[in-house]
């Protein structure tokens, strides 16, 4: 049996209710976040890669797939591809008038994105959270905050193995009387701030809900605030990094290598 993806589940959802913005959005979160397969022209060695690009009824569209294997069912054997995120493929797009073509007759998730859409998608992964200074005076447990906005903050933190130890969200005082809501970064990577930052203004983008602002800030390991924080907060898990063995690996087209064969439908 085919595996299920994260594309797979969030269509489904989508396609379930059309009317409803929150699945719309955690789908292209989904899309933003997967790494895709994307047909590309064959090349020379040292040649630009150009992506294929295939004329629809409905316009022009490169292909895509989040899996290898449907890349290679599509293709009907070994077909040249780059694999790159889904958040990088829509900047790539963005005001080409290209749409995208997803898993296009192998898997329950095909979908046409129109160019529209790819623009709308680059421009909001593009947006950054703005900087601000104020002096946080006390904390407490977190209240009325949406499930949606948890789940999303939890599914984020997931995929920044590495970048910071844990998270910290508690409600928040700040000197000036204003209250509200802070996530605390602990132990972040140096120059992992803004991808940090950028990663939990997505989550609060594409949650599906109204849900106001969220501050951010980052704290050393050990510092004073870390636990006044810990008292009153809610904790998020940031997986480790996985050790890997240096190697040297050269990409090969799906279907060329014994040990991993296509599965052709």
């Amino acid at each position: 049996m085919t595996e299920t993806t994260a594309l797979d589940r969030t269509h489904a959802a989508m396609a379930a209710a059309p009317g409803y913005d929150a699945a719309r959005l955690r789908f292209y979160a989904a899309l933003a976040d997967a790494e895709l397969f994307l047909l590309i022209e064959e090349a020379e060695d040292g040649a630009e890669v150009r992506p294929r690009v295939f004329a629809l009824e409905e316009g022009r569209f490169v292909l895509a797939f989040d899996r290898e294997d449907r890349l290679a069912a599509f293709a009907e054997g070994p077909a040249p591809y780059a694999a790159l995120p889904g958040r990088v493929l829509a900047q790539r797009l963005a005001g080409s008038g290209i749409g995208l073509g997803l898993n296009l007759a192998v898997a329950p998730s095909e979908f046409l994105m129109p160019p529209e859409a790819v623009d709308w998608l680059a421009a909001t992964l593009g947006a950054g959270p703005d900087e601000t200074a104020a002096r946080p005076v006390a904390f407490t447990a977190p209240r009325g905050l949406p499930e949606a906005l948890l789940s999303a903050l939890d599914a984020k933190l997931a995929l920044m193995a590495g970048l910071a130890e844990r998270a910290l969200l508690a409600g928040v005082t700040y000197e000036d009387g204003r209250r509200g809501h802070l996530l605390a970064l602990v132990g972040a990577r140096a120059g992992s701030e803004p991808a940090l930052a950028k990663a939990v203004a997505e989550a609060l983008t594409f949650c599906g809900i109204e849900a106001g602002e969220l501050d951010v800030t980052f704290l050393p390991t050990g510092a004073p605030a870390t636990g006044a924080m810990e008292r009153a907060a809610l904790a998020f898990d940031i997986p480790a990094p996985a050790s890997r063995t240096a190697q040297i690996v050269t990409p090969a087209a799906p279907g060329t290598d014994p040990s991993r064969p296509p599965k052709l439908r």
